[in-house]
């Protein structure tokens, strides 16, 4: 068998991801999907549904990665063109063994990669790491895997729509940002009530209107323009692959992750009283504050959509997020973040409490916080930082909690510093009840930062 080399940087903590034509080549395509259908082949599974993103290189990789799933001797569902959450749905709704999307999720057009499932499971950390040692070693199942097509665009909007609640009419701005839920929103739009108005409509992988990025506030410019001209009620962007969802009210106010997940708690614990809510952490503490209040039991998690996703078939969890805006239901869905069907229970949250979005986002309490700061620090050194700080507060008694990174609460509020999982940077937030209380906050974090060597970023100098 001939042995595949994969660059190292591709093999990542939660997918497959590249460069085309420099770190990730149709070869890599064909010999992931050989290492990838020997696992499958290895659990007892013999059948993987395979979907794509509207990137340009997708359809290539897409044909590649089946060429390599056939001649580990495993059968391709081939779904076609669509979101990851419709992937994500096929493998449920096909009953397959494992599902694999071609996609570049929310990065630059020249990137693209792979999201996995083994099961309905979702495939990452070492299990992506066993690709690159089955490929290295040429340890590859063989067979002559079938090929077959399936169309389930039709099926996954109904589905998203069998949970539609009673919703009064509202006047809706949507915006796809030219990636892959351009194909499904219209089949779903046209089932609601009220006007339905989309920008970016048409899958095309060069992303001509804006990067495909929600949780950017430049990528929501033009929605929240139209939004205020159009005077519509609320606006939804996606991300390129559909499962991370961006939220703008009607005065153009950008509601993020974690503002987003403490409305949609509230219906889900009316239902299910005392049930856990899942939240990473880098998530606000009014979040945390908002589940308690509202019956519920919040839990801080640690920050990746794969982990999060495992932690709730742990716990049990019917709802989780992540300040990145992935969402994901496991009360009446399957488990799995997918921005589509989040905006369906925005919408059936909205009815459900009466009032507006902007109301919704008035209520919750105020505090001031930073973005979300990443700054460079080598790989050989981000996770030794988080070790030495942690190490000083330990010392000092300090509050903290260590599940991923260090967050630290004072009188003044929280501030957070982890190592990316996937990158070369270290992550930094603060969230304070007030201007004065945000700068000691990151006075500590600076003092940190500093004890150990690392040059402090821009935005807090």
């Amino acid at each position: 068998m001939t042995a595949h080399r994969f660059d190292p940087s591709i093999l990542r903590a939660y997918d497959v991801r590249g460069v085309v034509g420099e770190t990730l080549t149709l070869a890599d395509a064909a010999a992931l999907g050989r290492a990838f259908g020997t696992v499958v082949r290895g659990n007892g599974g013999s059948r993987v549904a395979l979907g794509y993103d509207g990137r340009l290189s997708s359809p290539e990789l897409a044909e590649s990665l089946a060429d390599g799933l056939a001649r580990a001797g495993v059968d391709v569902a081939w779904i076609g063109r669509g979101p990851t959450p419709m992937l994500y749905f096929a493998v449920h709704h096909l009953e397959t063994d494992g599902g694999i999307q071609v996609t570049g999720s929310h990065n630059p057009p020249d990137y693209n990669g792979f999201k996995m499932m083994l099961g309905t499971r979702a495939f990452f950390g070492d299990d992506i790491q066993r690709l690159g040692r089955i490929a290295a070693e040429g340890a590859f199942a063989e067979g002559a895997g079938a090929y077959r097509e399936h169309v389930v665009r039709t099926a996954y909007a109904r589905r998203i729509l069998q949970d539609k609640a009673p919703m009064r009419p509202l006047r809706v701005i949507w915006d796809p940002g030219n990636g892959a839920v351009g194909d499904v929103l219209p089949e779903v739009a046209a089932e609601l009530p009220g006007s339905h108005d989309v920008l970016n409509g048409v899958v095309d992988g060069t992303f001509p209107a804006h990067h495909p990025d929600p949780t950017v506030p430049a990528n929501l410019e033009q929605l929240r323009t139209a939004v205020r001209e159009r005077r519509a009620d609320l606006g939804f962007a996606f991300d390129g692959d559909g499962d991370r969802i961006g939220l703008v009210d009607a005065e153009g106010e950008i509601l993020w992750g974690d503002q987003i997940l403490a409305l949609l708690a509230e219906p889900v614990l009316a239902e299910r009283p005392g049930a856990r809510v899942i939240a990473d952490v880098k998530a606000s503490a009014i979040l945390f504050d908002r589940i308690a209040e509202l019956g519920g039991e919040p839990v801080m998690w640690k920050t990746g959509h794969s982990l999060i996703k495992a932690k709730m078939a742990e716990t049990g969890a019917p709802l989780a997020g992540e300040m990145s805006a992935h969402l994901f239901f496991a009360d009446t869905w399957y488990g799995f973040d997918d921005a589509l069907y989040a905006a369906l229970r925005v919408l059936n949250a909205l009815a459900r409490r009466g009032g507006s979005l902007a109301d919704f986002r008035a209520s919750l309490p105020a505090v001031v916080n930073t973005p979300e700061i990443r700054f460079d620090c080598p790989a050989e050194r981000k996770f030794a930082v988080i070790d030495e700080v942690r190490a000083r507060l330990a010392e000092r008694g300090a509050d903290v909690v260590g599940i991923d990174g260090v967050r630290v609460n004072t009188e003044d509020g929280w501030w957070l510093l982890r190592a990316s999982n996937t990158q070369d940077v270290l992550v930094a937030r603060c969230e304070a009840r007030d201007p004065a209380g945000l700068e000691r906050l990151k006075t500590l974090l600076r003092d940190e930062l500093h004890a150990s060597g690392v040059a402090v970023p821009d935005a807090f100098a």
